[in-house]
């Protein structure tokens, strides 16, 4: 009962917290920039990642254990495994807008359009959801005849390929491959955006001009840094080094508790949200 309680507040928490960014973004004037755009759909992102998971996950602890259909388990494995590809797509397209603001200032909204920020967004959405559904179809087809029980949380990835009693090399192999595309490509983007940010701030002549303009980057980098450390966690280093007990842990971090901080870093780290939310409370009060 406390982990049940635990988790639903957590889970009320993201879904409100996430609601509120999404709302603020589209309500707020001042927040109609490409950031914040971006900011919103890893708002939206974050509520499909908890939402795949939590709920079946509150009525597990509720009854001790619970079943769940083989297709229903491959459902939920897809949404999940294709919001978070789509996060990991997104987190790139925002340190490259990161990019083009401080080191190409005065192109800026010449650059990141509105209509190219909803190109980038829809492209980061259909390479999530189609390139998954080739590791899902051949997951799908494994031959499953031995035990039914899965030891973690929800049907994920590696739980479910230990199951299988015909070979799972095919598997591996695709999942290695598809790391180029959803793991390897962002990372070099992020890495090469910020290097040519960090020189850019550090030509900057004042320590304020250089404080501004860190902290503009300083909310993305902790997102980043949390997404990926317990993505390699999980997916990169190998699973045998893990214990059950760590595996279900790190996958509660990136799949529950993540979603819930990561509006708490863009709420709290940012003045423009902060404000943003002031005004609304105050045109509610004055109402």
């Amino acid at each position: 009962m406390f982990l049940f309680s635990l988790l639903l507040v957590v889970y009320c928490g993201t879904i409100c917290g996430n609601l509120l960014i999404i709302t603020l973004v589209s309500t707020s004037k001042n927040l109609h920039t490409p950031m914040y755009f971006f900011i919103s759909e890893l708002s939206i992102s974050d509520i499909f990642v908890i939402s795949e998971v939590v709920p079946n996950l509150l009525y597990i602890l509720l009854n001790n254990g619970g079943t769940i259909t083989f297709i229903d388990c491959i459902i939920q494995m897809y949404f999940f495994c294709a919001s978070e590809a789509f996060e990991c797509f997104l987190l790139a397209v925002m340190s490259y807008d990161r990019y083009v603001a401080i080191c190409n200032p005065l192109r800026y909204s010449t650059i990141m359009t509105r209509g190219y920020c909803i190109i980038l967004s829809i492209t980061s959405w259909l390479i999530g959801f189609s390139l998954i559904l080739i590791h899902i179809l051949k997951t799908a087809k494994l031959h499953f005849c031995g035990s039914n029980i899965i030891n973690h949380l929800f049907c994920d990835l590696v739980p479910l390929i230990d199951l299988a009693c015909s070979d799972t090399s095919m598997i591996h192999l695709v999942v290695y491959i598809m790391g180029i595309p959803f793991v390897i490509i962002p990372i070099a983007i992020i890495v090469v955006s910020y290097t040519y940010i960090i020189l850019a701030v550090l030509r900057i002549s004042s320590t304020t001009g250089r404080q501004k303009a860190f902290s503009t980057c300083s909310s993305h980098l902790i997102v980043v840094s949390i997404f990926y450390w317990t993505i390699f966690s999980i997916y990169v280093i190998p699973s045998k080094g893990l214990t059950n007990t760590s595996s279900k842990i790190l996958s509660l971090l990136y799949s529950v508790f993540t979603p819930l901080i990561n509006p708490m870093i863009y709420s709290l780290r940012n003045k423009d949200i902060i404000k943003a939310v002031q005004r609304t409370f105050q045109k509610r009060v004055i109402w």
